[in-house]
């Protein structure tokens, strides 16, 4: 270890000055002390070692440094001289007293026109090391590859080629003066000089050019090829100098109050095995530099004593070389004799920093010093001498906790002891805003003494049970509740009333009472002067402490100085806790390398001679011989037999088991949990799609397109392509086609591995090539190897380093706007800090288990919760278990290899319990009683279970050994004690390491295969799963368990070896992970019956042979056997998967029972599928769709039923119970501790290794946080370390806001419950959801009022394109109305209607109103759009542009005056730039004077003639107004008509439109108003351009007169043409074909002499059409919704602006009546999308005047009242109201017309819908009108509606009426109404009575409607 403390500068003056002064005292070889001058400045130099074992992590000792040291934050000790090397760039920078910039050393300037960037040379070459690690370089022979570093790119390396001759060696010594080096960028050679050299490299140096100061590493090549940085280059001037040395502050640093401490309790990033590390100064924890300190703080210089394993001498470890001081350059020769005696230290010093100040007060910003700071020196007193052979004599390596205060030097056998900051940060006290001081319950932060948190620390170390070590977590809770109660104190002290602090005095004597409990087990010491003596006493004590005297867990060392004030550590020397403690600070990855290096370097030796010998002292290898001798050849037989039966080799490898074909591993099912998850997954992206950020938009998506990247585990990457195949997602997202996408599934899962980048880079092709398929990006197990790309660890030998971080957070994947990033993990932790890349509200999370049961599973998840409850069910046997007899071993055994990692010797004493209990059970009954029950009865259990039936099955148990190694060993050694026993055919031995495939014994594939019924040859287990009933035991190795599934015979998972060494939630989580799955309901509702079934069931054990098939493969668990099977059809419609899903076997399997089951992830598990929820998923994911890429759907739903009813009638089924988990006592006592119900100690635990807890002072998870609340805790109290792969995602420094990825998604749930399952659904439902935004519903509906008996025997031949005008106009019009959207209007009267029979019509009278029918529909290439589309094609003409763009459109007013309004209309043209052209303005004043119109002979086949109108309300996004497609992109004039009300919305949605705008007084008007002004305008206009192109020569009946008016709702355009009959006597059928609109009017305008058509336009579509309502190609009768309309012929015909119903039909008959030809091309039609949204919406009827808050619904016979009544008024237009009531009212109006239509209600001048009971007669009063023949006709009624003056006496007494027929007269006012029946002369034969008169229900500023009735005498 060297110093790394404060207060030792070593400037180069004053180098020189000591150099010749000390000299001669360092040469000497006396044994004394060296003066404690040179100890203060001087740093021996030491021998180097490698980096290969070790390699520290010293970020985690500062979430707060500044500077970034090396790429990862760690700092390469790997050569004890360099102990603060990484700082030598920012200490000569910092060296000016200021924080200005420091100044650039000058150097000469580059070339004219050479690259000056960072990180590439002169010529424009890169060398950074991240670019050129995987290159190959070639170098002259003498040259080696080095790493410099420039000041301006501190994260990068570049790469030089240096000659070694001028590089040191690793004594760092030897090396030449002078430089040569070669730019290996360019490849210019032969540089001489280092400044030229790093002039043409662009290091930019602010300080003179140095070798050794620039020159950082050497850089090596790892196993896998990649260039990473490797050891410090060793120079002799490297010095460990400490940049607190640089403070502007005269006061020293105190190592408490900012103490690195690692932030998780565990110091991640403290070295290997025996470490005395120490604590050193960071910032303030002000999150910047301190306030008393311009420079950077010192790093802790933590030394691993392990030496490279090429050293023999395990001595060596702890011997450094000290040598002479030397000049700059000078070598010291390697024979320079020094030997061991001779030394003055032998090891480096430890120093810790002082401090004086208090541990609450603020730092105080110092005055700044200049020049030199003056070296404080310290007191004799303030060091410890490490006693030689301390770990040897005593067998303890004392753990000293930082705690308050200054801690001394150390020096002398410093390898023997660890310092700890385990606690320095609970005695941190932070400074909190006071929301957060709130948020605890707290007045300040400064409510704790010095005192009263020494009092505290021992109460917590008395409290401590003998096993249990102090945990950072659960001490910081004490803090937090001691601060809490003393704020509750404070505040109940009375105002300015001082709380009695303790006095110094009183503080030891209240230290000792609190430590008097202990047993002896907590000692104080107290001491005056500093805490070294205490410290050298406790030292000492245990040094010469005999063997069977009892030692303290605890000395607590205080000082109480009446200068400095009290200051305390603990020195830990409990055999348990101190090792555990110095173990828990190793991170996974570093202890695996110090076991490695144990077993590769012989450490283990003594350990495993030990184990040679059995518990009875016999030679273990011998007596195995021997037994092999006594058996023979012979085999222990392989099934159905006991095991002192045997059989030859061969006769055992040919038996057969009975074939039990109850694993059906080919069946994929989607259980409701999972379901319901897929469905939270979609909705979350649908909440970003409409989030208005625009990050992802739904609708340019037509595919859905996959990749899913697992950690590096070759059984994941089997499991997730098993899962892949199985649920048949490939095909059914029409990524493969099913005969292929079993081979293909590979290209779509990827393991992290070095081959991930060319697979990466493959897959990010396709994504930019495919802008139309969403890719989804699933990073499954996303927890693991989180690290960062740039942290630069490559070298540390991990393969898979920052590899996910080069994946997921690549600029290419951020930026993709067709890719999402779906994180999956169960441990999400890390992926919740406050750095994280995913919005809390991205995350989703599983359905709360307590809701599964709700949901009708019939199993539920028994996860971690679940098994740390089951130890208060009072079971025998509980499922969690800690084997007590095996600890004990293991503390006896720790006790004798002290210097030994305890996994290490838990390893190989499990080895030994496994191997004896089989020599237990077989031949050495002795044996019995030295192995642990819990093992015996393991082993008992798995090797007796397959004899007990002819299937052979049996259960497996998993031994977790994270070391490969070691797990190696275990397999060797076990399978070695088995082949001796003959078990080898008994049961299997598997290896499972990440790196491998499973490798499985020949015999037993075949014994598997058989089980499986499995006829393919070539079939071998790939997954645990696979592995199914086979007895084996599989040892489980790796650094992290990594979520892959085991199968349900999965009855025992050892892990005793998972200790003290896992002390973060989930590394221990994870391993308890591995057990979780679905048990049957009775173990989680009865545990105590459903587990204890277990005893009674051993004693009924059939004994026959018949019933073989019947028998339990063991006492507790029945025999594993498959899932409900999905039926024979595989239709997605049926159980939620897809119709590729294999699914053929027989059906009898449904009925065998189940064992406990792994629905994570989806396949084989039998959980009841919940059959018709998710039959209506499914259904209502795949509606039956018209377009013919759409499969049928399936008829039978037969697997769903069968699922059921085997789940409702289980023939025998027993019940599934969890694995039983054998845990070590420190994991035990985390994971079973539910005191008091509290959340199990585990989840208090630092979440992850890779983060750091914000604060010391945060409240505690408490049992209710659901998962949710916990991820929100994280965020708020976790941050990313350095080395994380969010780290770098830190807030800008000026908003604050951190970036989010907003496609990105987090999927977390329990381990092994179901979500690879979940999101291979969530892929199928997100696939469905794009095809049905691909997808329209339009209006399937036939013709009503239809009547096929009489064709009318003028149509024309079938197959005319265009009708011809002769033989069209002599037709009759059909005055019925057709359309489906009428079928509740009142029909139109006609003769063909006087004949139907009344009772027909009846049949109206029970239908309700009711949905009408749609269907769905694909959206071909010539739909019409809404806004929601965007594609490269039509983007200019929508062009979403904002808001300051939106003045490209310019306001025309246009005004006209309007006969019919009787006054002049102003209406607003708002027309955009772009659509100018369309219009004529004036030369002067840009005055808009008419709209362009072609001419009747125009031919341009890339346009069409007339002007598009299209009213739109309450839909500027539903609309579809985008015709771009419609009219395949060619020039047409579309026009908006809205109302003014809505312009602004319109505006912003459809900027490029051209928008008419109606007079505000229509803003409550219906349809009719927009007709009628579009009519209008376009007449008005008309005439304007007449008059205009008269004036060009142009005649003005030449002038085009159509227009188009089309609803907003119009979606596609189809053509049908009669198919051929063939000679059978079937109807013909017809065949129908998608157009645009653009063909469909070009059509209509090309029809002969068009001028004389008054509207021609289209049928409606439906899926119904049949060759009849085509015969007639042509037909005279009603056009609704899409019409061209001749402006010009029916100019005196006009729309009825009042109306809001029936507008076209009113129009119709008046336009036919008049004469005029309506023409319908029935070969087209149109198909209508269900728009849910606006149009013609109704108006929401409520009183004008709000009484009450509580509106009572109106009912429509209220919508109109007597004049000057009381009655309630209502706010809604008169017309409105009118309407409506007609519409009801038909029973009090015109009771004699209810279904009477031989006699219908008369109407002159109109059309009203009076009810579908009721038939009305149109009749027009116009002279030379064509009406329909009403001789003969009594009528029963009369309407009439604002009649005119054509309406006279005498056209009335030409019809006839039935006696008490009734009248209706409706008027706008009372006046006009009177004046209406003198004038008309009704009361000559109508009766009227005073209360007969009515208005509608409007007050009179709403101009109410106003009618009279009468009856006829």
């Amino acid at each position: 270890m060297g110093n790394s403390y404060a207060g030792q500068l070593k400037s180069a003056r004053f180098e020189e000055a000591l150099h010749n002064s000390i000299e001669a005292s360092l040469r000497c070889s006396t044994a004394v002390p060296r003066p404690i001058f040179s100890q203060l400045y001087l740093d021996p130099d030491q021998h180097p070692f490698s980096t290969a074992d070790v390699k520290p992590k010293v970020e985690d000792l500062d979430k707060d440094l500044v500077h970034p040291y090396t790429q990862n934050g760690s700092v390469d000790f790997s050569h004890n001289v360099a102990m603060n090397e990484m700082e030598d760039d920012e200490d000569e920078e910092e060296m000016s007293d200021s924080n200005s910039p420091p100044i650039p050393y000058s150097q000469k300037p580059a070339p004219e026109g050479s690259c000056t960037t960072d990180g590439f040379c002169q010529a424009g070459k890169d060398l950074r090391l991240v670019s050129l690690c995987m290159e190959q370089i070639d170098i002259p022979a003498g040259f080696l590859l080095v790493g410099a570093k420039s000041p301006n790119l501190p994260e990068h390396i570049l790469v030089c080629a240096v000659d070694k001759r001028f590089l040191p060696d690793d004594h760092g010594k030897n090396a030449l003066l002078g430089f040569s080096g070669n730019c290996i960028g360019c490849g210019e050679r032969g540089f001489r000089y280092f400044t030229e050299f790093s002039n043409h490299i662009n290091l930019k140096l602010t300080t003179q050019p140095k070798k050794q100061k620039h020159l950082k590493y050497y850089l090596v090549r790892t196993s896998q090829g990649v260039l990473s940085k490797g050891p410090l280059i060793c120079w002799k001037e490297c010095r460990s100098r400490q940049s607190s040395a640089l403070c502007h502050s005269t006061k020293p640093i105190s190592s408490v109050s900012s103490a690195v401490a690692p932030e998780n309790g565990t110091a991640n990033g403290y070295k290997a095995g025996f470490t005395v590390t120490e604590a050193a100064n960071g910032t303030s924890g002000h999150g910047g530099k301190s306030s008393s300190c311009s420079s950077t703080p010192s790093r802790p210089g933590n030394y691993s004593l392990s030496p490279r394993p090429t050293f023999t001498s395990v001595d060596q470890a702890n011997m450094f070389i000290s040598g002479p001081p030397k000049k700059r350059h000078r070598g010291w020769y390697p024979g320079s004799p020094v030997s061991q005696s001779a030394l003055v230290v032998p090891a480096p010093t430890v120093r810790p920093l002082s401090r004086t100040e208090p541990l609450l007060s603020t730092p105080v910003p110092q005055t700044p010093l200049t020049g030199i700071l003056q070296p404080r020196p310290v007191l004799a007193g303030e060091t410890v001498i490490v006693p030689e052979n301390l770990l040897s004599n005593s067998g303890v390596r004392p753990v000293i906790l930082i705690g308050y205060g200054t801690l001394p030097y150390f020096y002398g056998n410093v390898g023997d002891i660890v310092v700890s900051p385990l606690l320095v940060n609970c005695y941190k006290i932070p400074q909190l805003e006071n929301k957060d001081l709130e948020q605890l319950g707290l007045t300040s932060t400064h409510l704790l003494s010095v005192e009263n948190m020494i009092l505290l620390t021992i109460q917590y170390l008395v409290r401590l049970g003998p096993d249990q070590i102090p945990l950072r977590e659960e001490f910081e809770q004490i803090m937090l509740t001691a601060m809490q109660e003393f704020s509750v104190r404070e505040r109940a002290l009375p105002l300015g009333a001082p709380c009695a602090p303790m006095s110094p005095a009183q503080l030891p004597w209240l230290a000792r009472l609190a430590a008097s409990v202990s047993q002896d087990l907590v000692h104080v010491i107290v001491t005056q002067n500093s805490l070294a003596e205490g410290i050298s006493e406790t030292l000492r004590l245990l040094s010469e402490m005999k063997h069977y005297q009892r030692l303290p867990d605890y000395v607590v060392a205080i000082c109480a100085s009446k200068i400095r004030g009290n200051e305390f550590c603990v020195v830990v020397l409990g055999q348990h806790q101190s090792r555990a403690l110095a173990e828990s600070m190793l991170t996974t990855s570093e202890f695996l390398k110090e076991i490695s290096y144990e077993l590769i370097t012989g450490k283990v030796s003594f350990l495993a001679s030990h184990f040679k010998t059995t518990s009875l002292g016999d030679d273990l290898d011998k007596l195995l011989e021997k037994m092999q001798q006594r058996r023979g050849d012979s085999v222990v037989t392989p099934f159905n037999g006991d095991l002192d039966e045997c059989v030859s080799p061969q006769e055992a490898a040919a038996m057969i088991p009975t074939q039990n074909l109850d694993v059906d591993n080919e069946t994929f099912q989607i259980y409701q949990p999972q379901l319901t998850v897929a469905r939270r997954l979609l909705s979350q992206v649908c909440a970003i799609a409409d989030s208005g950020s625009q990050s992802l938009d739904l609708g340019h998506f037509s595919k859905v397109d996959f990749i899913i990247i697992v950690p590096r585990s070759e059984v994941l990457v089997q499991q997730t392509l098993q899962r892949v195949r199985q649920s048949g997602v490939l095909v059914d997202l029409g990524l493969e086609e099913s005969g292929l996408a079993h081979q293909r599934a590979e290209r779509y899962v990827v393991r992290l591995d070095n081959e991930i980048q060319s697979k990466f880079e493959v897959f990010m092709r396709r994504v930019k090539q495919n802008p139309y398929t969403l890719f989804v990006l699933v990073h499954d197990n996303s927890h693991v190897e989180l690290t960062s790309v740039i942290s630069g660890s490559l070298s540390h030998g991990e393969p898979t380093h920052g590899l996910a971080d080069r994946v997921i957070n690549c600029r290419e994947v951020l930026e993709a706007f067709n890719l999402l990033v779906l994180q999956v993990s169960s441990f999400p932790y890390t992926l919740q800090t406050q750095q994280s890349r995913i919005s809390s509200s991205n995350e989703v999370h599983w359905i709360q288990l307590d809701t599964m049961e709700d949901a009708g599973c019939e199993k539920l998840y028994f996860g971690l919760d679940e098994y740390s409850k089951s130890l208060q069910w009072g079971i025998t046997s509980p499922l969690l278990r800690c084997d007590e007899t095996f600890e004990k071993m293991v503390s006896t055994l720790l006790e004798r290899y002290p210097r030994l990692h305890s996994m290490v010797v838990r390893c190989y004493l499990l080895i030994q319990q496994y191997s004896e209990a089989l020599m237990a059970l077989t031949t050495m009954a002795s044996l019995r009683d030295h192995s642990t029950p819990e093992t015996l009865s393991i082993m008992d259990d798995l090797i007796t279970s397959p004899g007990k039936n002819k299937s052979g099955k049996g259960h497996m148990l998993v031994i977790r050994v994270p070391s490969v190694q070691l797990a190696m060993l275990a397999k060797e050694r076990l399978q070695e004690v088995r082949d001796k026993l003959g078990l080898q055919y008994r049961f299997e031995i598997i290896l499972g390491s990440p790196a491998s495939e499973l490798t499985v014994e020949t015999h037993f594939v075949t014994r598997l295969k058989t089980w499986r019924g499995n006829d393919q040859d070539e079939w071998i287990p790939r997954t645990y799963q696979d592995l199914e009933g086979l007895p084996c035991i599989v040892i489980l190795t790796g650094k992290d368990p990594l979520g892959e599934t085991f199968p349900r015979s999965l009855k025992y998972c050892d892990l005793r070896l998972i200790d003290s060494s896992y002390l973060t939630r989930t590394a221990l989580e994870q391993e308890v992970g591995l057990a979780c799955c679905y048990v049957s309901k009775e173990v989680i509702r009865g545990p105590a019956a459903a587990l204890d079934l277990s005893a009674k069931e051993a004693e009924r054990v059939p004994a026959s042979e018949n019933d073989s098939e019947e028998l339990l493969i063991d006492l507790e668990r029945p025999q594993s056997n498959s899932s409900a099977v999905t039926g024979t059809s595989g239709s997605i419609m049926e159980n939620g998967v897809s119709s590729s899903s294999t699914a053929g076997k027989p059906q009898q399997q449904l009925l065998t029972p189940t064992s406990s089951i792994r629905l994570d992830e989806g396949v084989s598990a039998s959980t009841a599928v919940v059959g018709e929820i998710l039959k209506q998923e499914c259904d209502s994911l795949d509606p039956p769709m018209a377009s013919s890429t759409t499969s049928k759907p399936s008829s039978s739903s037969s697997s769903s039923a069968q699922a059921l009813a085997w789940s409702r009638q289980p023939r025998g089924l027993h019940t599934a119970l969890p694995p039983v988990i054998i845990l070590s006592k420190a994991a035990y006592s985390l994971l079973g501790s539910q005191k008091g119900g509290r959340l199990p100690s585990s989840s208090s635990l630092l979440p992850h290794a890779d983060v750091a807890w914000v604060s010391s002072l945060r409240p505690g998870l408490h049992k209710d946080m659901s998962s949710e609340e916990q991820s929100l805790y994280y965020r708020q109290w976790t941050s990313a370390r350095q080395h994380h792969a969010d780290y770098s995602n830190q807030p800008d420094p000026i908003s604050g806001a951190r970036t989010l990825h907003p496609r990105r998604l987090l999927l977390t749930g329990p381990p092994q419950v179901g979500k690879t399952g979940s999101y291979l659904q969530f892929l199928r439902i997100l696939f469905r959801m794009l095809i049905r935004l691909l997808e329209v519903d339009v209006y399937n509906e036939e013709e009503i009022n239809t009547d096929h008996s009489d064709d009318s025997e003028l149509s024309q031949s079938e197959g005319e394109p265009w009708p011809d005008i002769e033989t069209f106009s002599k037709m009759p019009f059909d005055v019925s109305v057709h359309d489906p959207k009428y079928r509740l209007m009142s029909l139109v009267y006609s003769e063909k209607l006087a004949g139907i029979k009344q009772e027909v019509i009846k049949e109206y009278k029970v239908e309700e109103p009711r949905q009408r029918e749609t269907m769905s529909m694909m959206l071909t290439q010539y739909a019409a759009y809404n806004t929601f589309h965007h594609c490269e094609q039509c983007q200019q003409y929508m062009a979403f542009t904002p808001a300051s763009q939106m003045s490209d459109s310019t306001l025309h007013a246009f005004t006209f005056s309007s006969s019919m309004l009787g006054e002049e209309v102003q209406l607003y043209f708002i027309i955009p730039k772009s659509k100018e052209s369309h219009f004529v303005f004036s030369k002067q004043g840009r005055h808009l004077e008419s709209m362009r119109l072609p001419l009747v002979s125009d031919k341009n086949l890339n346009a069409v003639k007339s002007p598009i109108f299209t009213p739109s309300s309450g839909r500027h996004e539903h609309g579809l107004l985008n015709l771009f497609h419609a009219m395949e992109g060619i020039s047409h004039l579309h026009l908006l008509v809205v109302k003014e009300y809505e312009m602004p919305l319109y505006r912003k949605y459809w900027p490029n439109h051209i928008m008419l705008v109606l007079p505000g007084m229509f803003n409550n008007a219906g349809v009719g108003a927009a007709r009628f002004l579009i009519k209008e305008l376009s007449y008005h206009n008309l005439e304007l351009e007449r008059n205009r192109l008269e004036e060009l020569g142009v005649k003005r009946q030449c002038v085009w007169p159509f227009i188009v008016v089309m609803d907003d709702s119009c979606v596609l355009w189809n053509i049908h043409s009669v198919q051929e009959q063939t000679s059978q006597p079937t109807e013909a059928g017809i065949s129908s074909k998608n157009v645009s609109l653009k063909s469909v009017l070009q059509h209509i305008e090309a029809t002969p002499k068009i001028i004389h058509y008054a509207i021609l336009g289209i049928q409606k579509w439906n899926s119904k059409l049949t060759s009849q309502s085509l015969k007639a190609p042509f037909s005279r009768c009603h056009v609704h919704d899409f019409i061209l309309l001749n402006i010009d012929l029916t100019q005196n015909v006009q729309y009825d602006f009042n109306r809001y119903f029936c507008e076209d039909v009113d129009f119709n008959l008046r336009t036919n009546s008049s004469g005029l030809l309506i023409c319908r091309f029935n070969n087209f039609s149109l198909m209508k999308k269900h728009v849910q949204v606006g149009g013609q919406r109704d108006f929401i009827i409520k009183p004008k005047l709000m009484v009450s808050e509580n509106v009572v619904p109106i009912l429509p016979l209220q919508y109109v009242c007597a004049p000057d009544s009381e009655h309630t008024l209502l706010a809604a237009p008169a017309q409105f109201l009118l309407e409506k009531f007609l519409q009801h009212a038909s029973y009090k109006l015109f009771p004699k017309a209810i279904h009477n239509f031989k006699s219908p209600v008369l109407a002159i001048d109109c059309y009203l819908n009076i009810g579908q009971e009721v038939a009305i007669c149109y009749v027009s009063s116009r002279p030379h009108s064509s009406n329909v023949n009403c001789e003969g006709v009594f009528f029963s009624g009369l309407l009439l509606y604002l009649c005119d003056s054509f309406v006279g006496a005498d056209l009335l007494k030409k019809f006839k009426f039935l006696k008490g027929a009734t009248l209706c007269v409706i008027c706008q006012d009372r006046s006009s109404l009177r004046q209406t029946i003198v004038r008309l002369e009704l009361e000559d034969e109508w009766q009227f009575r005073l209360r007969d008169e009515f208005q509608t229900a409007n007050s009179s500023d709403d101009k109410p409607l106003y009618f009279l009735t009468g009856r006829h005498v």
